[in-house]
This record gives structure tokens, C-alpha cells and sequence, in this order.
């Protein structure tokens, strides 16, 4: 009997047992055609493999992540993911989505083509994330409509707007979840609710949403699974809490392991999914239900039953792993190919220009000079109660707290006092908003820092400890359409240019992580202190994150869901 690919001796892993036998796998089509004890005396192979013991394990499944994230194209992020075992994703592109609206969906679609990753896409749901932001572009029911129709789609990302699906029953929110529940009752709804519990939860399963990858506790779990939400955990959720629970219970199908963000620095140096699941062996889960979570459950989550286990007419995507504690790959294949082996040279080829031309003209604003860095009010003198954000370490949740500050001759005299000052200014050339505020904790203490790369609006954001700083740091990134940029002392001390959109870079992975690495060394230098200091300082202007974050339309009260002002009433 013919087949194309034969891997003889193996620790083959069984998903519906959860266990690993040994045995053989044959490869038809791209399929896994047999697993069994029989071999060469009954198949007659294109291609033998002796894997002497390893362990065949299916092709890690990502379901819940944002490549713009890692700041690379899909041909970068496909690169980095296949050395680390993961053949099929699902990313949601709202980050490029907020800058172009369908197009960038479409383009990220389009970039993601004839590679041998798995890019299956979910449709932007909440773009812009609020109405309390100007955003380049945004998805609308229409938008919705056409994707649906022209493009491969798994699902609707991320109902991040929680708040309105609460509050305001006659939403956009709302409006694209019963126009989904009506016209596409099959269609999977992803969705975006931390911190929420009993009746504000179920109102979100109630319209639709059945799924939460945000921060967990054992308490929260334990409600969405009862009420049948599907959990999705990222790194920041594994604590020992949240780890053992899913030990001891009898939750296997419940829950899958997802990335969500990871910078580029950590794909290139720790790797992608296969960290979570490194991580969940080393604390106590035993290697088979691991492996179950990151690929079994995920992809019957999309109900995407082609794939996630090694069985007969199941795609051949596998992993051979010669140890499996530490999960040490040694090959990839797709669809019975191989498209990595550690022992042979794995280069990226350099590419540029993947997308329209004006996608590296989306900075349409002038140079900034320090009087856009006062913050005038319009009391003289003395003092007044201010509202400031504060940053913790371990969280990109905020808190806020009030202080007093001195006002002189109408100006707010933020450089002398305890905080930064946090501004944002729109970037599309659509109304010229800017706001201001101040900012503490575990943030930079002295030099300023400057971004596009700010979600989920993507304008350009500067927080700092003097205006002249932030004003090099600032014009820096205007000036070639998008980045990071740091600046101490009238000197940059670090830039990561992302000229598609403001928000990627088309560098190879090996360099843009270089460029990620030393930025975040900077940033702890001026005294970010934050595990993720880049995710951190983005996320001040996302404002569905908990609780004080700043938009172009101001300081924005996320659970209050309204815009509030700087000085306390």
C-alpha cells in the first residue's frame, strides 16, 4: 500500500485517551492515513523517518492572539512560529484594522497567503474599541458582512466594549451582536469581559459571547465555565491558583492555552505557544493535558476538526519531540512536509514593501514643539486636586488616585511635581484632538518615551518627565511614520521604527527583536519598572482596560465607560 510519509518507532500521542502509545503513523495526502503497529511490511513510503523513540505530537493550535502585537508582518510571524511547533493560529488583526478599517483586515488577510502556517482570521469587532477615541479607521456591520462573504473566517474577535453590551442596549456593540445571533447563529463570538461576575457576566453570554481569554481568577473561572464560556488562558493567568484548579477539576474541554500578545524579543529568545505549555508541565500538569490544551481543545473550539490530534484523515501537521518535559522540538511538519528541523539552517528571507503604499503613510500630523506639552487650566494659581493614573508592576491595569498640584500663571506645574505627564494627539489628520495627564508608579523617571504603537487607536502617545524630551522623542517617530522612540537628555536612546501603519516593521524577526530587546532594556534604564514594560506603557490609552487610561478625547474612566477631567470637580 502506497503512502507518502512513513515515521516508524514513535511515542505516539493519542488525544481522545490522552496518552502515548508507541507505534507507527503513516502520512496519505497530506493526512494522517494509519496509526498503528504495522510499518515497512505494509506500507510502501516516499519517505521513512526513524523517530527512535520521540514523541509525535499533534501541531500546536493558537487561537487567540494579535499579530501586530510581535510589530511584524504575517511572513515574520509565520517564520518564528514554526520553530516553536505552532502550524495553525487565528489571529484577530484589530490593531491594523484601527488604523485602515476593512482594508487593513483585507491586507493582513492578503499578506498572510502562501505560507506554510495556518492563518485562519477573526473579524475585528471592536473597531474602535469605544466611541471615546478617534481611531484611522473602523469595522461596521457592513464591514462584518463582507468579510463574511469574501474571506476565510473562523469567528468574530473580541467583544472588547463590554461596558456598552451592559449599558447601552441600542450600541454599535450590541447592534453587531444581534445582527451575528440573527444572520449567523453558527458563527463563534470571542470575547473580552475581565474582572466580571453574575449578572454583568451572564448578560455577555446572554448576547452571544462565549469566551473570555482575559486575566483569570479561580472565582471567575469557576462562574464562566458553570454558565458555558470557554476559557482561554494566557501566561499572565497561569498563577498557582489558577493552575491547580484546572488540575483538580474535571475541566479538560473547557479551556484552551492562548498567547494573545508577544513582543518580539520574547517569540525570537522564549519562543510562542510552546512557552505556555513548557510552563504548564513545570508546574505540575502532566505533559498529555498540556499538550491537550494546545491542541485538542483549541481547535475544537473553532471547530476546525481537521486537525488537533493524530488520527486517520486528520491533517498531517506534528511535532517530533525527543524530550518531553522540556517539550525540545526537533522537527515540524505541514501537511506531511517539514518545514523545520533544528539541525538544519533556518533563515528568514528579507522582504519589503508587502503592503499599499499608503500604508507607510498613515502619520499625517505636524511636528509637536513644548507648548504641546503645557497643560493649561483655567484657574491662575494655587492649587488644585488632580486625578492620575498609576502603573503596577505585574498588571496593564491602572489605578487611579488624587493628588495636589500647584498651578502658576494658568499652567499646571506637572515637571516639579511627583508625576509624569501622559499625552496623546490624533494622528490621522482627522480633528487634531490631543489630551493630557498625569502619571505614577512603575513608570519611566526621567527622559520621555514616544509611540504609535498605543492601543488600540494607535495616535501617537508621549509620557515623559520633561517637555523638551518629549518633544525629540515625539517628533522622532513623526518623522518616520511610526515607532518607538526614547530620549534622556536630548539624546535618543532607543528606536524601533514601524512604518507599516505606525504599528509594524518589516525588519526580520532576528533584527526587530534586537531592536525590542534593547528598547525594553531602555525603558527599565529610565525607570519603567513593569515585567512588560512595552505592553504596559500601550495599553495607557486602551480604554475597555481597568481602570483610569487617556484617549485623544481625554482621560477616560473605563468601568464608568465616560470621559472624565483632569482636575476633580
Amino acid at each position: 500500500m502506497k503512502v507518502d510519509l512513513l515515521i516508524k518507532e514513535a511515542m505516539v500521542y493519542n488525544s481522545y485517551f490522552k496518552q502515548f502509545t508507541k507505534g507507527n503513523a503513516a502520512v496519505k495526502d497530506g493526512k494522517f492515513f494509519y496509526i498503528g503497529i504495522k510499518g515497512s511490511e505494509t506500507f510502501e513510503a516516499e519517505e521513512i523517518i526513524d523517530a527512535n523513540g520521540m514523541y509525535l505530537v499533534p501541531g500546536l493550535i493558537d487561537i487567540h492572539l494579535h499579530i501586530e502585537s510581535t510589530m511584524v508582518t504575517p511572513a515574520t510571524f509565520s517564520y518564528g512560529l514554526l520553530k516553536n511547533g505552532v502550524t495553525t493560529i487565528v489571529p484577530e488583526p484589530h490593531e491594523m484594522a484601527n488604523v485602515f478599517g476593512i482594508a487593513g483586515v483585507k491586507e493582513m488577510i492578503k499578506a498572510s497567503k502562501n505560507y506554510p502556517l495556518d492563518m485562519f482570521y477573526a473579524i475585528p469587532s471592536s473597531v474602535p474599541a469605544t466611541s471615546m477615541e478617534t481611531t484611522g479607521g473602523a469595522i461596521e456591520i457592513e464591514d462584518i458582512e463582507e468579510l463574511l462573504q469574501t474571506e476565510d473566517i473562523k469567528c468574530l474577535g473580541e467583544i472588547m466594549n463590554y461596558y456598552d453590551v451592559i449599558s447601552k442596549p441600542g450600541g454599535k456593540t450590541n447592534q453587531i451582536l444581534a445582527y451575528i445571533t440573527k444572520n449567523y447563529p453558527e458563527l463563534i463570538i470571542e470575547g473580552h469581559v475581565p474582572k466580571l461576575l453574575d449578572l454583568e457576566l451572564q448578560m455577555l453570554a446572554f448576547a452571544g459571547v462565549t469566551s473570555d481569554h482575559t486575566h483569570q481568577t479561580v472565582e471567575g473561572m469557576k462562574e464562566r465555565i458553570a454558565i458555558g464560556m470557554f476559557l482561554e488562558i494566557q501566561e499572565k493567568s497561569m498563577t498557582n491558583e489558577v493552575m491547580n484548579y484546572l488540575l483538580e477539576h474535571q475541566v479538560d474541554e473547557h479551556f484552551c492555552f492562548v498567547t494573545d500578545d508577544v513582543m518580539a524579543d520574547s517569540l525570537q529568545n522564549r519562543g510562542h505557544l510552546n512557552v505556555l505549555l513548557k510552563k504548564a508541565i513545570a508546574m505540575g500538569m502532566p505533559p498529555e493535558k498540556a499538550i491537550y490544551a494546545c491542541t485538542y481543545t483549541p481547535a475544537a473550539r473553532m471547530r476546525m476538526y481537521d486537525r488537533g490530534a493524530i488520527a486517520p484523515g486528520k491533517l498531517a501537521d506534528f511535532l517530533l519531540v525527543s524530550e518531553l518535559n522540556s517539550f525540545h522540538i526537533q522537527k515540524v511538519y505541514k501537511k506531511g512536509k517539514k518545514v523545520y528541523d533544528e539541525a538544519i539552517s533556518y533563515v528568514q528571507e528579507a522582504s519589503s514593501r508587502q503592503f499599499p503604499d499608503y500604508f507607510y503613510e498613515s502619520v499625517s500630523m505636524g511636528k509637536l514643539e513644548v507648548a504641546d506639552f503645557h497643560v493649561n487650566l483655567p484657574q491662575q494659581d494655587g492649587n488644585v486636586i488632580c486625578r492620575t493614573m498609576n502603573v503596577k508592576n505585574g498588571s496593564t491595569f491602572t489605578e487611579e488616585k488624587h493628588d495636589e498640584l500647584l498651578v502658576e500663571a494658568g499652567k499646571l506645574q506637572w515637571e516639579t511635581s511627583a508625576y509624569g505627564l501622559l499625552a496623546t494627539f490624533e494622528r490621522y489628520g482627522k480633528n487634531g484632538n490631543s489630551a493630557r495627564g498625569l502619571i505614577g508608579g512603575d513608570i519611566l523617571k526621567k527622559g520621555a518615551v514616544a509611540t504609535t504603537y498605543s492601543h488600540d487607536n494607535h495616535n501617537l502617545l508621549v509620557l515623559g518627565q520633561n517637555k523638551e524630551d518629549m518633544v525629540i522623542a515625539a517628533n522622532a517617530v513623526i518623522q518616520q511614520q511610526g515607532g518607538i522612540c526614547c530620549v534622556l537628555d536630548g539624546e535618543i536612546l532607543a528606536n524601533v521604527p514601524l512604518p507599516v501603519g505606525g504599528i509594524l516593521s518589516e525588519e526580520p524577526l532576528a533584527i526587530i527583536s534586537k531592536q525590542v530587546e534593547h528598547l525594553t532594556a531602555t525603558l527599565h534604564t529610565l525607570g519603567y519598572e513593569h515585567y512588560n514594560a512595552i505592553m504596559s506603557l500601550s495599553t495607557l490609552s486602551l480604554p475597555v482596560s481597568p481602570a483610569l487610561k487617556i484617549t485623544d478625547h481625554g482621560l477616560i474612566d473605563v468601568n464608568k465607560g465616560k470621559v472624565v477631567s483632569l482636575v476633580v470637580e
